[in-house]
């Protein structure tokens, strides 16, 4: 397969990968799905300049007609804030919205698979899908979970969705075989905050560290992903009983709608956005940022162990 069958690279991109700099993947469903406009413009702008100010290049991923995007234009990233049409895509999506010429936002899942693609080995989002409430009966798990257990690409997120069930997420991610790394904490953070009773299997307190085991670890020949959890600032974080009170009306209201499959994550966010009037968007913003962040510094130091 020639790259340039499918992807297009932003020039900046282009030139970070043609000279070994470090890149920062970003996914695009927080423009299109998790954020009402203008609010979803400015994080996706934001994201970009923190990654930047770090001394690494931004490389948001969309689907736009067809190709694959490695590097949005401002005017794109509108495109996709703005088109009601725009389709949430994960990995059972990708080849379809390719081939069919669509245009859509990418998932964790897709991103990764896309970054890979790319040759691009960080990612920062907000937070990641995992095992939903009530799974034993649903079966509702995200596809994010199994990308991670075998594409090579370490994402970097404020733990799992808070809508989510994360001590069965863990379980999930520990048989799939995916290390879960707590960024200068033991335990997993709750998106929303810092704390939620669960436990990562490592602490590590250093950014140059993280990148050195990303390096062994896919030279050593383990495929998959590496999760780094980075919990949101003490400062911005939301009370973790009023968040689980807000999450809980919303999977009755979703529930009672009949809101199912992929419908059900922008959701449960929106309406939780609306029960605790608007803070729980505010504190999304900051942790994105602040992943953003910290996925930039593993980025520069993984660049320089080749």
């Amino acid at each position: 397969m020639k790259l340039n069958d499918y992807l297009d690279f932003h020039p900046d991109v282009e030139n970070a990968l043609k000279n070994n700099l470090p890149i920062v993947a970003l996914e695009s469903t927080i423009i299109s799905h998790g954020m009402p406009y203008p609010k979803n413009i400015e994080t996706a702008l934001m994201v970009e300049e923190t990654v930047r100010s770090n001394n690494a290049v931004a490389a948001t991923i969309a689907i736009i007609k067809g190709r694959l995007k490695i590097g949005l234009t401002e005017k794109e990233i509108e495109f996709l804030a703005t088109n009601d049409e725009i389709k949430k895509i994960s990995r059972r999506d990708l080849a379809v919205a390719v081939s069919q010429q669509l245009s859509g936002s990418t998932t964790v899942a897709s991103t990764m698979i896309i970054a890979k693609l790319a040759n691009i080995a960080v990612f920062a989002t907000g937070g990641i899908g995992g095992v939903h409430r009530g799974a034993e009966t649903t079966l509702d798990i995200s596809a994010d979970l199994d990308e991670l257990s075998r594409t090579n690409v370490c994402v970097v997120c404020a733990g799992v969705k808070s809508i989510l069930d994360i001590g069965l997420t863990l379980e999930y991610l520990e048989t799939r075989g995916v290390p879960v790394i707590g960024y200068k904490t033991s335990e997993m953070p709750a998106f929303y905050s810092t704390k939620s009773g669960f436990n990562v299997d490592y602490r590590i307190d250093a950014a140059t560290d993280i990148a050195s085991i990303l390096k062994t670890k896919w030279d050593l020949s383990i495929d998959g992903g590496v999760l780094v959890t980075n919990p949101i600032p003490v400062a911005f974080e939301l009370e973790s009983s009023a968040m689980n009170e807000a999450i809980n009306l919303a999977i009755i209201e979703a529930d009672n709608e009949g809101i199912t499959g992929k419908k059900i994550t922008p959701y449960l966010l929106s309406k939780v956005n609306e029960i605790t009037k608007g803070k729980s968007l505010d504190a999304n913003i900051k942790l994105i940022k602040n992943n953003a962040d910290l996925a930039a510094k593993i980025a520069v130091h993984f660049s320089k162990k080749d």
